[in-house]
């Protein structure tokens, strides 16, 4: 199977702790190195856990809370010092490539490489990218400044239907042609089309990223049937109405989303500082989702 992973580099919310850095997560994907936020100290735990920061394609930024950016510019700044010239795409709120302008003209840096930013917007899900093996989507969640959720999916593989190969036996470049979209010429000289031939699977795995935000119903219908969904429980269900009024979410909020959403498995994450022990949080939720783990620093989960 295509190796599709998620590993935590911190799970902590506004305040880090020494046992809990601030949101920021990697995924991969056959290739393909993406970062999910980028708080401070980010570029020092990817270099601890052994991810090169310089394979890094892809980086969405879900907020402008410093908690969810404020390592980007030092980790963007430490690629140029290394001479990265690959490109680097960017997702985040349109104010963000101000910023990063700003910081850089201010320190007389220009960039080896460039940035090409795409600005968050809406107030529905959309596509934001895509490429020969995955379709990246944003949506919009529920929080005290504009914020977004991600959804990295698969596209559904192409598979050449066995008994047409039991049949006619193509070669190698019979073969290649087929998944390349090309219609098959038998021996008699028959056309097969290549719609005919070819079976798209329907498991795509997906990954659902739904940072802070209060508990917020229409992310139900982004996220429908994710392979994991992690989404923040910044407090227990004793403290609704602080989560409420900061518009965060509680383990009991998490859960039920990824129930309505008919999720595989919840990850939570995102928790206050006043938590030391994180096995009361963990229990809350599974009462309501069983398949639920806690996001901790350096965790990783297969998809």
């Amino acid at each position: 199977m295509i190796p599709f992973e998620l590993t935590i580099l911190g799970a902590g919310s506004a305040l880090p702790t020494i046992h809990r850095s601030a949101t920021s997560q990697f995924l991969h994907y056959n290739g393909q190195n993406m970062l999910i936020d980028c708080a401070e100290g980010t570029q020092i735990r990817l270099q601890q856990l052994k991810i090169s920061a310089m394979k890094l394609d892809r980086i969405f930024i879900s907020h402008l809370h410093g908690d969810h950016y404020f390592g980007l510019i030092g980790l963007i700044n430490s690629m140029h010092l290394n001479s990265r010239i690959k490109p680097l795409k960017l997702f985040g709120p349109p104010e963000l490539i101000n910023i990063i302008q700003l910081m850089l003209q201010a320190s007389d840096t220009s960039l080896n490489f460039p940035i090409n930013f795409k600005p968050l917007a809406g107030f529905e899900k959309q596509k934001i990218d895509e490429d020969e093996q995955l379709q990246y989507f944003s949506f919009p969640v529920k929080h005290r400044i504009p914020a977004w959720g991600f959804l990295i999916k698969e596209k559904p593989r192409r598979n050449i239907d066995p008994e047409f190969i039991e049949k006619y036996n193509p070669n190698h470049q019979q073969l290649q042609a087929i998944q390349q979209g090309e219609d098959f010429i038998d021996a008699s000289n028959a056309r097969i089309s290549n719609a005919e031939i070819i079976q798209l699977s329907s498991d795509q795995r997906a990954y659902a990223f739904c940072a802070d935000t209060a508990y917020h119903e229409p992310i139900v219908d982004y996220i429908k049937g994710v392979s994991l969904l992690y989404h923040e429980a910044t407090f227990m269900q004793d403290l609704q109405v602080l989560a409420s009024k900061t518009l965060h979410s509680t383990t009991v909020d998490a859960a039920n989303i990824a129930n309505k959403s008919r999720a595989k498995q919840l990850l939570i994450g995102h928790f206050s500082s006043r938590y030391k022990d994180l096995n009361p949080l963990l229990a809350e939720a599974r009462s309501i989702f069983s398949n639920t783990q806690i996001a901790v620093d350096g965790l990783k989960v297969v998809i």
